[in-house]
Protein backbone atom coordinates (compact mmCIF):
# COMPACT_ATOMS: atom_id res chain seq x y z
CA UNK A 1 0.00 0.00 0.00
CA UNK A 2 0.80 3.48 -0.37
CA UNK A 3 0.53 6.18 1.95
CA UNK A 4 -0.58 9.18 0.79
CA UNK A 5 -0.37 12.81 2.71
CA UNK A 6 -3.04 15.63 3.19
CA UNK A 7 -0.89 19.01 2.64
CA UNK A 8 -2.12 22.65 3.22
CA UNK A 9 -4.63 24.34 1.29
CA UNK A 10 -4.03 27.65 -0.50
CA UNK A 11 -3.35 30.76 2.33
CA UNK A 12 -6.59 32.38 0.15
CA UNK A 13 -8.64 29.55 1.15
CA UNK A 14 -8.51 30.20 4.97
CA UNK A 15 -10.22 33.61 4.71
CA UNK A 16 -13.82 32.85 4.11
CA UNK A 17 -14.14 29.85 6.77
CA UNK A 18 -12.26 32.39 9.66
CA UNK A 19 -14.23 35.60 8.33
CA UNK A 20 -17.51 33.31 8.47
CA UNK A 21 -16.59 31.78 11.71
CA UNK A 22 -16.07 35.28 13.48
CA UNK A 23 -19.33 36.59 11.45
CA UNK A 24 -21.26 34.02 13.49
CA UNK A 25 -19.23 33.53 16.56
CA UNK A 26 -17.69 36.73 17.57
CA UNK A 27 -18.35 38.31 21.24
CA UNK A 28 -20.11 41.39 21.84
CA UNK A 29 -17.62 43.65 22.97
CA UNK A 30 -18.18 47.29 23.62
CA UNK A 31 -15.00 48.02 21.63
CA UNK A 32 -16.42 46.47 18.57
CA UNK A 33 -19.62 48.39 18.21
CA UNK A 34 -19.44 51.36 16.07
CA UNK A 35 -20.34 53.45 19.01
CA UNK A 36 -16.72 52.88 20.55
CA UNK A 37 -15.02 54.86 18.12
CA UNK A 38 -11.51 55.20 17.35
CA UNK A 39 -10.69 56.39 20.55
CA UNK A 40 -12.41 53.38 22.29
CA UNK A 41 -10.26 51.21 20.04
CA UNK A 42 -7.35 52.92 21.34
CA UNK A 43 -8.40 52.16 24.69
CA UNK A 44 -9.37 48.99 24.81
CA UNK A 45 -5.73 48.11 22.92
CA UNK A 46 -4.08 49.85 25.98
CA UNK A 47 -6.01 48.15 28.13
CA UNK A 48 -6.01 44.82 26.76
CA UNK A 49 -2.21 44.28 26.95
CA UNK A 50 -1.69 41.24 29.01
CA UNK A 51 -4.81 41.88 30.87
CA UNK A 52 -8.12 39.54 30.05
CA UNK A 53 -11.05 40.89 28.72
CA UNK A 54 -13.52 39.93 32.01
CA UNK A 55 -10.65 42.15 33.81
CA UNK A 56 -10.65 44.92 30.96
CA UNK A 57 -14.41 45.25 30.78
CA UNK A 58 -15.95 47.33 33.83
CA UNK A 59 -12.60 49.28 34.24
CA UNK A 60 -12.96 50.01 30.34
CA UNK A 61 -16.66 50.79 30.44
CA UNK A 62 -15.70 53.32 33.29
CA UNK A 63 -12.99 55.14 31.46
CA UNK A 64 -14.63 55.91 28.61
CA UNK A 65 -17.69 57.51 30.67
CA UNK A 66 -15.62 58.95 32.80
CA UNK A 67 -13.17 60.45 29.51
CA UNK A 68 -15.10 60.01 26.02
CA UNK A 69 -12.41 61.73 24.19
CA UNK A 70 -8.88 62.19 24.28
CA UNK A 71 -9.20 65.75 24.92
CA UNK A 72 -10.69 64.78 28.24
CA UNK A 73 -8.27 62.52 29.44
CA UNK A 74 -5.78 65.12 28.47
CA UNK A 75 -7.37 67.39 30.90
CA UNK A 76 -6.86 65.50 33.68
CA UNK A 77 -3.11 64.85 35.55
CA UNK A 78 -1.35 61.74 34.62
CA UNK A 79 -2.40 61.08 38.44
CA UNK A 80 -5.92 60.39 37.84
CA UNK A 81 -5.20 57.88 34.56
CA UNK A 82 -3.58 55.43 37.36
CA UNK A 83 -5.96 56.13 39.44
CA UNK A 84 -9.29 55.16 37.42
CA UNK A 85 -6.63 52.18 36.13
CA UNK A 86 -7.52 50.48 39.45
CA UNK A 87 -6.17 46.81 39.53
CA UNK A 88 -5.55 46.00 35.84
CA UNK A 89 -2.08 45.84 36.40
CA UNK A 90 0.96 46.97 34.48
CA UNK A 91 -0.08 50.84 35.43
CA UNK A 92 2.65 52.44 33.09
CA UNK A 93 0.02 51.73 30.06
CA UNK A 94 -2.07 54.44 31.70
CA UNK A 95 0.54 56.89 31.57
CA UNK A 96 1.52 55.97 27.75
CA UNK A 97 -2.23 56.53 27.12
CA UNK A 98 -2.39 59.70 28.95
CA UNK A 99 0.34 60.41 26.89
CA UNK A 100 -1.32 59.54 23.52
CA UNK A 101 -4.26 61.58 24.71
CA UNK A 102 -2.23 64.91 24.66
CA UNK A 103 -0.53 64.01 22.10
CA UNK A 104 -3.69 63.96 19.80
CA UNK A 105 -5.04 66.79 21.61
CA UNK A 106 -1.78 68.68 20.88
CA UNK A 107 -0.94 67.18 17.25
CA UNK A 108 -4.80 66.22 15.72
CA UNK A 109 -7.11 68.58 16.95
CA UNK A 110 -8.20 65.75 19.42
CA UNK A 111 -9.08 63.15 16.96
CA UNK A 112 -6.91 59.83 17.27
CA UNK A 113 -4.66 59.59 13.60
CA UNK A 114 -6.25 57.83 10.85
CA UNK A 115 -3.08 57.35 9.38
CA UNK A 116 -0.87 54.37 10.37
CA UNK A 117 2.87 56.46 10.44
CA UNK A 118 0.78 59.56 12.73
CA UNK A 119 -0.47 56.67 15.23
CA UNK A 120 2.48 54.88 15.52
CA UNK A 121 4.51 58.66 16.14
CA UNK A 122 1.67 58.75 19.08
CA UNK A 123 3.94 58.33 22.45
CA UNK A 124 3.64 54.43 23.50
CA UNK A 125 2.06 53.49 20.66
CA UNK A 126 4.05 50.55 18.76
CA UNK A 127 3.74 48.58 15.73
CA UNK A 128 1.04 46.13 16.84
CA UNK A 129 -1.30 49.03 18.89
CA UNK A 130 -1.08 51.46 15.51
CA UNK A 131 -1.68 48.34 13.44
CA UNK A 132 -4.71 47.51 15.39
CA UNK A 133 -6.55 50.91 15.44
CA UNK A 134 -5.71 51.29 11.67
CA UNK A 135 -7.61 48.12 10.88
CA UNK A 136 -10.37 47.93 13.86
CA UNK A 137 -10.98 51.33 13.57
CA UNK A 138 -10.47 52.99 10.47
CA UNK A 139 -10.66 50.02 8.06
CA UNK A 140 -7.46 49.41 6.51
CA UNK A 141 -5.12 46.68 5.78
CA UNK A 142 -2.48 46.34 8.26
CA UNK A 143 -1.15 43.06 9.56
CA UNK A 144 -1.92 42.89 13.63
CA UNK A 145 0.07 40.25 14.89
CA UNK A 146 -1.10 39.76 18.78
CA UNK A 147 -0.17 36.22 20.76
CA UNK A 148 -3.09 34.86 19.53
CA UNK A 149 -2.91 35.57 15.58
CA UNK A 150 0.93 34.38 16.11
CA UNK A 151 -0.22 31.04 17.34
CA UNK A 152 -3.10 30.35 14.70
CA UNK A 153 -0.96 31.39 11.98
CA UNK A 154 2.19 29.05 13.54
CA UNK A 155 -0.69 26.55 13.67
CA UNK A 156 -2.90 26.96 10.60
CA UNK A 157 -0.12 27.70 8.09
CA UNK A 158 3.88 26.97 9.13
CA UNK A 159 2.33 24.05 11.13
CA UNK A 160 3.96 24.06 14.32
CA UNK A 161 2.44 23.95 17.69
CA UNK A 162 3.44 27.73 19.19
CA UNK A 163 5.22 30.71 17.81
CA UNK A 164 8.79 31.96 18.71
CA UNK A 165 9.00 33.85 22.00
CA UNK A 166 9.60 37.17 20.50
CA UNK A 167 8.01 38.13 16.55
CA UNK A 168 10.49 37.54 13.65
CA UNK A 169 10.45 39.17 10.54
CA UNK A 170 9.21 35.41 8.75
CA UNK A 171 6.49 36.31 11.00
CA UNK A 172 6.06 39.84 9.71
CA UNK A 173 6.30 38.97 6.30
CA UNK A 174 3.93 35.50 6.46
CA UNK A 175 1.09 38.17 8.21
CA UNK A 176 1.17 40.37 5.62
CA UNK A 177 1.37 37.82 2.70
CA UNK A 178 -2.12 36.57 4.34
CA UNK A 179 -3.90 39.97 4.26
CA UNK A 180 -7.24 39.94 2.15
CA UNK A 181 -6.80 42.65 -1.18
CA UNK A 182 -9.39 44.20 -0.13
CA UNK A 183 -8.92 46.72 3.12
CA UNK A 184 -12.47 45.73 4.92
CA UNK A 185 -11.90 42.12 4.54
CA UNK A 186 -8.36 42.47 5.60
CA UNK A 187 -9.56 44.03 8.89
CA UNK A 188 -12.06 41.63 8.98
CA UNK A 189 -9.37 38.70 9.16
CA UNK A 190 -7.25 40.96 11.86
CA UNK A 191 -10.28 40.72 13.82
CA UNK A 192 -11.34 37.15 13.03
CA UNK A 193 -7.89 35.35 13.52
CA UNK A 194 -7.26 37.57 16.79
CA UNK A 195 -10.81 36.01 18.01
CA UNK A 196 -9.96 32.29 16.86
CA UNK A 197 -6.61 32.82 18.97
CA UNK A 198 -8.80 33.63 21.69
CA UNK A 199 -11.51 31.37 21.85
CA UNK A 200 -10.37 28.05 19.84
CA UNK A 201 -7.52 27.60 19.16
CA UNK A 202 -5.94 28.63 22.68
CA UNK A 203 -1.98 27.95 24.11
CA UNK A 204 -2.87 24.69 26.04
CA UNK A 205 -6.60 23.08 24.83
CA UNK A 206 -6.92 23.88 21.50
CA UNK A 207 -11.04 22.76 20.67
CA UNK A 208 -9.80 21.29 16.72
CA UNK A 209 -13.50 20.00 16.41
CA UNK A 210 -15.09 23.66 16.47
CA UNK A 211 -11.92 24.89 13.96
CA UNK A 212 -13.37 26.25 10.78
CA UNK A 213 -10.13 25.68 9.54
CA UNK A 214 -9.49 22.47 11.08
CA UNK A 215 -9.17 20.75 7.74
CA UNK A 216 -7.04 23.02 6.15
CA UNK A 217 -4.41 23.27 9.28
CA UNK A 218 -1.01 22.34 8.38
CA UNK A 219 -0.48 21.16 12.08
CA UNK A 220 -3.29 18.97 11.84
CA UNK A 221 -2.17 17.73 9.01
CA UNK A 222 0.87 16.90 10.19
CA UNK A 223 -0.42 14.91 13.50
CA UNK A 224 -0.59 17.85 15.93
CA UNK A 225 3.67 17.24 16.40
CA UNK A 226 4.49 18.18 19.85
CA UNK A 227 6.97 21.60 20.20
CA UNK A 228 9.81 21.77 22.65
CA UNK A 229 9.42 25.77 22.05
CA UNK A 230 9.21 28.92 24.60
CA UNK A 231 7.80 27.05 27.83
CA UNK A 232 4.13 28.29 29.16
CA UNK A 233 4.69 29.05 32.38
CA UNK A 234 2.20 30.72 35.04
CA UNK A 235 3.98 34.48 36.09
CA UNK A 236 4.27 34.14 40.13
CA UNK A 237 2.82 36.95 41.65
CA UNK A 238 2.77 36.54 45.74
CA UNK A 239 5.77 38.09 47.31
CA UNK A 240 7.21 39.95 44.12
CA UNK A 241 8.07 43.66 43.57
CA UNK A 242 4.89 43.79 41.51
CA UNK A 243 2.94 42.94 44.31
CA UNK A 244 4.48 45.42 46.43
CA UNK A 245 4.31 48.07 43.88
CA UNK A 246 0.45 47.00 43.40
CA UNK A 247 -0.23 47.74 47.61
CA UNK A 248 1.86 50.86 47.43
CA UNK A 249 0.06 52.30 44.76
CA UNK A 250 -3.34 50.84 45.85
CA UNK A 251 -2.63 53.36 48.84
CA UNK A 252 -2.16 55.72 46.81
CA UNK A 253 -5.32 55.42 44.59
CA UNK A 254 -7.26 55.72 47.24
CA UNK A 255 -5.97 58.48 48.96
CA UNK A 256 -6.46 62.04 47.18
CA UNK A 257 -4.12 64.17 49.33
CA UNK A 258 -0.74 62.99 50.04
CA UNK A 259 0.47 60.11 52.00
CA UNK A 260 3.02 59.92 54.58
CA UNK A 261 6.04 57.89 53.83
CA UNK A 262 4.49 55.97 57.56
CA UNK A 263 1.57 54.78 55.84
CA UNK A 264 3.27 53.18 52.32
CA UNK A 265 5.90 51.27 55.14
CA UNK A 266 2.53 49.85 56.85
CA UNK A 267 1.55 47.62 53.71
CA UNK A 268 4.64 45.58 53.39
CA UNK A 269 6.57 43.97 55.75
CA UNK A 270 10.02 43.83 54.13
CA UNK A 271 11.57 47.41 54.11
CA UNK A 272 14.18 46.76 51.84
CA UNK A 273 12.06 45.24 49.47
CA UNK A 274 9.46 48.18 50.06
CA UNK A 275 12.17 50.63 49.43
CA UNK A 276 12.95 48.79 46.11
CA UNK A 277 9.34 48.91 44.80
CA UNK A 278 8.74 52.57 45.98
CA UNK A 279 11.66 53.44 44.19
CA UNK A 280 10.63 51.64 40.99
CA UNK A 281 7.58 53.24 41.19
CA UNK A 282 9.26 56.78 41.24
CA UNK A 283 11.85 56.21 38.47
CA UNK A 284 8.32 54.98 36.36
CA UNK A 285 7.22 58.40 36.72
CA UNK A 286 3.75 56.66 38.41
CA UNK A 287 4.75 57.91 41.79
CA UNK A 288 5.84 61.61 42.91
CA UNK A 289 7.58 62.24 45.98
CA UNK A 290 6.69 65.41 48.21
CA UNK A 291 8.78 67.47 50.71
CA UNK A 292 8.89 66.41 53.60
CA UNK A 293 8.16 62.47 53.01
CA UNK A 294 5.23 62.74 51.63
CA UNK A 295 4.53 60.83 47.78
CA UNK A 296 1.60 61.47 45.53
CA UNK A 297 0.24 59.89 42.23
CA UNK A 298 1.73 62.33 39.34
CA UNK A 299 0.53 65.42 38.77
Amino acid sequence: MTATTSTPAPRTVLHTPVIEWFEEHARDLPWRRPEAGPWGVMVSEFMLQQTPVNRVLPVYEQWLARWPRPADLAAETPGEAVRAWGRLGYPRRALRLHAAASAIKERHGGDVPRDHAKLLALPGVGEYTASAVASFAYGQRHPVLDTNVRRVFARAVTGTQYPPTATTAAERHLARALLPEDPQSAARWAAATMELGALICTARSPDCGSCPVAEQCAWRLAGSPAHEGPARRGQTYAGTDRQVRGKLLAVLREAHDPVPQSQLDAVWHDPVQRARALDGLVSDGLVEPLAGGMYRLPH
